[in-house]
């Protein structure tokens, strides 16, 4: 325990670092507020290490809490526009593409516990399709949801 208040700014450092490194692997880089305090813990750490402010806790803790605000009002709207850049764009997948017969007719107004299923990859797959397709028809896979294939009719 010694160690760690002989050398107390780099100790905060390691903290910061730490607190960093969970906000960007762990978080995902999602909340911001800890990657807030370990800044403002990192700041703080080299303010302590070239004495501008003492070594204490209370020192330590009221700059952290003060530059944590000050992050969080100049950083707050960048950051959060870097977040609402997403992409909307559906990511294909292997089965997408793949033919086969269809096994009984797809009706796209039956219900979907009614719809017909297609055993691939060991799992039970419900047909859906925006028109109606006969059993041995070949059909297309163009769409994968959860349990569910959408298929479209390859002429």
């Amino acid at each position: 325990m010694q160690w760690f208040s002989e050398h107390y700014a780099e100790t905060l450092l390691v903290l910061g670092l730490i607190l960093l490194a969970i906000e960007v692997l762990v978080l995902g880089f999602s909340t911001f507020f800890v990657f807030f305090i370990g800044l403002a813990t990192i700041v703080t750490s080299g303010l302590v290490y070239f004495a501008v402010i003492p070594d204490t806790w209370l020192a330590s803790l009221m700059s952290i809490c003060i530059f944590t605000a000050l992050f969080a009002l100049v950083l707050w709207k960048k950051l959060k526009g870097l977040q609402s850049n997403v992409d909307t764009k559906r990511a294909d997948n292997d089965l997408v593409g793949v033919s086969f017969v269809c096994p009984a007719d797809i009706d796209p107004l039956q219900p979907l516990d009614k719809m017909p299923t297609y055993e691939y990859s060991g799992i039970t797959w419900r047909l859906l399709s925006d028109v109606p397709i006969k059993a041995g028809d070949k059909v297309s896979i163009k769409q994968t949801d959860v349990g569910v294939l959408h298929v479209m009719q390859v002429i």
